[in-house]
């Protein structure tokens, strides 16, 4: 039983500092500095397929591959 104290306190404390360290390191660095702005790109997205749709509906080929390309460089 002792024996295995003197094996998990050294360890338990190492485990700490290393949570403290890794702690201190994401405050430091930014990590939370803006905690909203995930959330709200998901929001703000535009999927909206109006370009691909009104060059679907015309007949022009070039209309279609310029909505293409203006989708693609959106995202």
């Amino acid at each position: 039983m002792l024996e295995s104290l003197f094996l998990l306190l050294p360890l338990s404390i190492l485990f700490v500092l290393l949570i403290g360290v890794a702690l201190w390191w994401a405050i430091f660095s930014g990590q939370f500095e803006d905690l909203d702005a995930a959330g709200k790109s998901i929001l703000l997205d535009d999927d909206s397929a109006e370009g691909g749709e009104q060059a679907q509906n015309s007949q022009d080929p070039t209309a279609t591959k310029n909505a293409t390309d203006t989708k693609v460089k959106r995202r």
